[in-house]
């Protein structure tokens, strides 16, 4: 998906301090820059841009707004997040992932780059 695809402009257009990128896929760097969720790309990336914003509640409720496992994933670090590694563990077996122990900032990236990539 084209970043002007994304944020809703043609391409070329201007984006506040953003310009389209053309035939360039999102990375996670854009869509942790991106002024609002990317449209049409589902609860499992809302919450990951919600999670890049420290807005824990949002991106918990984007999360459990979908029963597939890239939201399962993302709840489970959420979960992790929030220092529940228990509530955590049960969200990477829905996931069918290993739980992560790594620094949280890599795992966002992690699955956000995963996620993109889908």
């Amino acid at each position: 998906m084209l970043w002007s695809q994304i944020v809703g402009t043609p391409p070329g257009a201007a984006l506040g301090t953003f310009c389209a990128t053309q035939g360039r896929t999102m990375t996670p760097d854009d869509l942790r820059a991106a002024p609002k969720p990317p449209a049409d790309r589902g609860a499992a990336i809302e919450a990951l841009w919600w999670a890049a914003r420290d807005a824990w509640n949002q991106a918990h409720e984007a999360a459990q707004s979908d029963d597939g496992a890239p939201a399962a994933w993302v709840h489970a670090y959420l979960h992790r997040v929030e220092g529940d590694g228990e509530n955590a563990g049960y969200w990477y077996r829905r996931a069918g992932k290993p739980a992560a122990t790594g620094p949280l900032d890599e795992e966002w990236r992690a699955i956000a780059a995963a996620l993109l990539k889908a």
